[in-house]
């Protein structure tokens, strides 16, 4: 038991109090078991070409039987099992497939009664006004209340006969169709299997086809109470991370971006907003839930949760405390994690924020402009817009709401679809429209390039005129000559009409090809 133990323990680098309840559990039942169990051989090998196990315990009775012809020992099967669903290893065909292998690879030797050795785990938990010498007292208590079940399994030949087919269809399968089910959280090509991620680093060499492309990824700033919310709201199954509490008037579920703070005894205990959001994100990551949209609202409160997370981590006031690398630290914090939020699996990933106003543009006249822009520092601000489809703004004037996409020197905005109009109403059809629009005219680019790509080019008659025949006249060369003979015989009737003058010396002209 000792030896056990020991084993137990050097199996993990750190002991803590949880392993010290285990080795009680474990010590309790080697005791009871010792009591109960005959003496034998444990971790019996059977191995052949066609089948590895380990039998946990032989014990021969062959002193206790009257031999048959061809047998020369006997002996009584025991598999030891930790757990209580004792009904689900009943119906196994374990037991079944070791005797027979045992009596397969060693002829003379029976299998004459097999159990199932069943140990029941205990599971309570320490309360938290219960201190540890206190609950091992009950844990025991426990064990004292539970009992070792042994279990006789009798033999049945077609729960080795359906082993040996059920392993020949899986050798000759080619295919191997999904069966969903519990077990599926336990497999790592869970993914792979339900989603259909491909863990290949090179994807297939096919071209993808732009208007079934459904991921949509917009970022959407104006003035607070501009719409920015309700649109976003309108988006099929959304999933709200609200930063600012603006959920009053809109219907989707939401999870609130903030500080955490419990109480346990005399200790409080903070959790911060950006700790909050990141387990959010792990959360999402699993794609464990049916949402379809996730709205970020508002992203330039996020940066801030960001900056106290690591001015917190690092001991920080503020990032001019360490000037050389602090920004840069908050700035790769805040992206990574966002990058991470738009790369997620979900159709739309929609970001709000507020639009500022306080920043003037100085011409080179000395005019000055005020810019429009997303209220978020400009470096973070430039790469998000280059992590989004589009960049629209919310203009609310009067009873007149429209979505924006106009860009210029003093407006920020623009992106990678390609719009037509400057202006939509506000809503969420409008705006689909929008998606729907670039992806006919991507796909119409494509297919252009791709006729543009397959039809031979027609040379220009420079080019036919510089490629050299043997066989066939030059047409131009004849068509020189001849105008080069109806001027000599202009020039002839000229000088029958005019006195003659000495003509002035020239330069002789290189003679074109075919002259």
């Amino acid at each position: 038991m000792e030896a056990g133990i020991n084993t137990y323990f050097f199996s993990f680098p750190v002991i803590d109090d949880l392993h010290v309840n285990e080795a009680i559990k474990l010590e309790h039942w080697i005791r009871k078991a010792d009591q109960l169990l005959p003496k034998g051989i444990y971790e019996f090998p059977i191995e052949d070409d066609d089948f590895i196990g380990y039998a946990d315990l032989l014990h021969d009775v062959t002193d206790e039987c009257v031999l048959t012809r061809g047998v020369t020992k006997v002996f009584d099967l025991y598999d030891f099992k930790y757990s209580n669903n004792v009904e689900s290893y009943l119906k196994s065909g374990q037991l079944h497939e070791y005797k027979y292998y045992i009596e397969k690879n060693h002829p003379g030797w029976k299998i004459r009664k097999m159990f199932f050795v069943f140990f029941p785990k205990v599971t309570i938990k320490q309360r938290k006004d219960e201190d540890i010498f206190t609950f091992r007292q009950r844990l025991k208590a426990e064990l004292d209340r539970n009992e070792i079940q042994i279990v006789e399994v009798v033999y049945d030949p077609t729960k080795v006969i359906d082993f040996v087919t059920k392993v020949k269809r899986i050798l000759e399968l080619d295919e191997f169709p999904k069966e969903e089910s519990r077990l599926c959280a336990w497999c790592e090509y869970q993914e792979y299997c339900e989603k259909g991620v491909d863990y290949m680093l090179l994807p297939a060499n096919q071209r993808r086809n732009i208007q079934e492309v459904q991921k949509k990824v917009i970022w959407i700033y104006g003035a607070p109470f501009s719409g920015k919310t309700t649109l976003a709201n309108k988006f099929p199954d959304p999933l709200m991370l609200n930063t600012d509490g603006n959920i009053k008037y809109v219907d989707a579920p939401y999870i609130p971006i903030k500080d955490k703070v419990t109480v346990e005894g005399r200790q409080t205990k903070r959790q911060l907003a950006w700790a909050v959001f990141k387990e959010v994100v792990d959360e999402l990551e699993k794609k464990q839930n049916d949402f379809k949209t996730i709205v970020v609202d508002l992203l330039e409160d996020l940066y801030e949760h960001c900056r106290l997370y690591i001015y917190d981590k690092r001991g920080w006031e503020h990032e001019s405390d360490d000037s050389f690398k602090a920004w840069d630290i908050v700035r790769t914090e805040f992206l990574s994690t966002i990058k991470r939020l738009v790369n997620l699996d979900y159709e739309n990933i929609v970001l709000i924020s507020h639009e500022d106003r306080s920043k003037d543009l100085t011409k080179k006249g000395g005019d000055k402009l005020s810019t429009i822009r997303p209220n978020l520092a400009e470096k973070p601000a430039n790469k998000i817009a280059g992590m989004v489809d589009i960049v629209a703004r919310v203009i609310a004037e009067d009873d007149r709401r429209v979505l924006s996409f106009k860009t210029s020197e003093v407006i920020f905005g623009g992106g990678r679809l390609k719009v037509t109009e400057n202006e939509i109403p506000l809503d969420y059809d409008a705006l689909m429209e929008v998606y729907a629009e670039a992806n006919r005219a991507a796909a119409e680019d494509k297919k252009d390039k791709s006729m543009t790509s397959n039809t031979p080019r027609e040379k220009k008659p420079a080019e036919r005129n510089a490629e050299p025949s043997d066989d066939v006249p030059n047409q131009e060369a004849e068509q020189n000559a001849s105008a080069g003979e109806a001027a000599n015989f202009f020039d002839q009737k000229v000088q029958e009409a005019e006195p003659a003058t000495p003509a002035a010396p020239t330069t002789p002209q290189r003679k074109r090809r075919g002259q």
